[in-house]
């Protein structure tokens, strides 16, 4: 897959405008085709597009060509000034090496000499508090019981020849995914690989430049034990004697003292990214002044540092989520057909920033460009072109009416061999890890349509020639109908009174 992406050669699709408002629902259904999905989806995970990073030249190309598809559409723009893009602020920062250190005990480590940064883009501020030492078998299968919460977390990981044995450790997910504070790995790595791994501290990072980034979950650092052992025996941590004993149960072992990481970056430059926003006139004199959003995210993640064995390094995500991407597209295509147009009106939404952190979602929820009140709900996609032909998982059914809705839409249509079932997956938390999450802290009821994860999920392999685009088209109809459904309603969507309190009430 190799075409030169032509931005202004394909924004404007030539003939739609002339049959926009002329179709019948039906027609406007059988709009949505397998090849339609394909060829969008080939387009925005071309390589050219080169991975769609936040920011990047691919990412403002693919914007692009969704405001040129909405403007092809017929639809109003909704973005600044009269455009189809909302432009939020980003920042680009540096380490400050002098600034930045860890403190045990009376051990302190220097950014770049005692530890080094694996990952942290954005964190600035003082960690400190309870710390604890894991250590053992990482195979242990007590490892996820272990209460890490808010806690400092040292790893002691195992190495092979000077490098981590593995690419990741298992344990490593899991203490990421705990809610411990930070996590510093204690290594056994070659001066030459910890070395290199300072070229982090190096780079410009890009953070939200609307809010500062804070300190909690922080992402990893590394020490070495020729740095820390000392220091950790003082503490109450033998580390000696946990490198001798490496397939001993799994442990937490707190430390005493003080345990601090005093983190800090600075600005070093300016630059911004772009959601694209557009929406279509309802047609009842009230109701369309209420609005469906329809959200996808149409970043990814760029060049990946691990090529596949062919060489390709880009990652260019056709699943994730250049298929909801495509699905936004082909609704709003549809819905802008038909003579007689949904009683709400219909906002058509593409984010960026999503795999930083859910980011152009964030600020598109916080700066609404019509009343927050008004919106009654978000129907978000995100990765629905893998896995079973037959099965889509639809997310957050049992939090508010919508659920009740789409089981009896997905009842009425068996023609599409689709079947909308509940979240498979409740302990990875999906609910709190896409773009809906944004709406639904509003008091915007959601639903997350979503196929789950595969071998090829933030990979260079999760190209266009894997998706299942017949697969989708089915998804996406089902979405139309879902979407008339919630749009025509004289009722708004409503939440489960105890959903409301536990996912509103304690984010306000």
């Amino acid at each position: 897959m190799k075409r030169v992406f032509l931005a202004g050669a394909l924004m404007f699709a030539p003939g739609i405008l002339a049959a926009q408002g002329m179709a019948s629902v039906d027609e406007a259904l059988n709009s949505i085709t397998e090849d339609d999905v394909r060829n969008r989806i080939a387009l925005i995970a071309d390589d050219s597009m080169m991975g769609r990073d936040t920011p990047s030249p691919g990412l403002e190309a693919t914007a692009n060509y969704v405001a040129g598809q909405f403007y092809s559409f017929g639809l109003k723009p909704l973005g600044d000034a009269g455009s189809y893009m909302q432009r939020y602020p980003l920042n680009e920062t540096v380490w400050d090496l002098n600034a930045s250190h860890i403190t045990i005990g009376g051990t302190r480590l220097a950014a770049g000499e005692g530890f080094q940064v694996l990952f942290g883009r954005g964190s600035t501020g003082t960690i400190s508090g309870n710390a604890v030492v894991v250590s053992g078998s990482f195979a242990d299968e007590n490892a996820a019981s272990l209460d890490l919460t808010d806690k400092i977390v040292f790893a002691v990981v195992p190495t092979v020849n000077g490098d981590f044995e593995g690419r990741w450790p298992g344990l490593i997910n899991s203490i990421l995914r705990s809610g411990a504070a930070s996590f510093v790995l204690v290594s056994q790595r070659s001066d030459e690989a910890f070395a290199a791994a300072g070229s982090f501290l190096e780079r410009r990072s890009t953070v939200r430049a609307w809010a500062e980034s804070g300190v909690g979950g922080a992402g990893y650092f590394e020490v070495r034990d020729s740095d820390v052992a000392d220091a950790l025996e003082m503490a109450g941590f033998d580390l000696a004697a946990a490198r001798a004993n490496p397939a001993a149960p799994i442990t937490a072992t707190p430390l005493t003292g003080e345990v601090s990481l005093e983190l800090k970056q600075r600005i070093a430059g300016r630059a911004s990214a772009p959601n694209v926003v557009a929406v279509l006139e309802g047609s009842d004199p009230e109701l369309k002044d209420e609005y469906v959003v329809f959200s996808a995210h149409m970043d990814h993640i760029g060049i990946s540092s691990r090529p596949n064995e062919d060489g390709d390094s880009i990652s260019n995500g056709a699943d994730d989520d250049a298929s909801g991407t495509a699905a936004v597209l082909e609704l709003a295509e549809a819905y802008s057909m038909m003579a007689e147009r949904p009683r709400r009106s219909m906002i058509f939404l593409t984010v960026s920033g999503e795999e930083k952190g859910l980011w152009g979602s964030e600020y598109f929820a916080n700066n609404l460009p019509v009343p927050t009140e008004q919106v009654v709900a978000n129907i978000n996609i995100d990765m629905v072109a893998r896995n079973w032909a037959d099965t889509i998982v639809v997310i957050g059914k049992e939090h508010s009416d919508l659920g009740e809705t789409l089981n009896r839409v997905n009842a009425e249509h068996p023609e599409l061999g689709m079947t909308a079932i509940d979240d498979m997956w409740p302990d990875e938390r999906f609910y709190f890890r896409s773009d809906h999450f944004n709406f639904a802290q509003k008091g915007i009821p959601i639903l997350f349509f979503f196929n789950g994860v595969h071998d090829d999920y933030h990979g260079v392999d999760d190209e266009v020639d894997r998706i299942d685009a017949e697969k989708e088209a089915r998804i996406i109809r089902l979405n139309f109908h879902l979407g008339l459904e919630v749009a025509n309603s004289d009722q708004r969507p409503r939440w489960v009174p105890e959903s409301y309190e536990q996912i509103v009430n304690t984010s306000e």
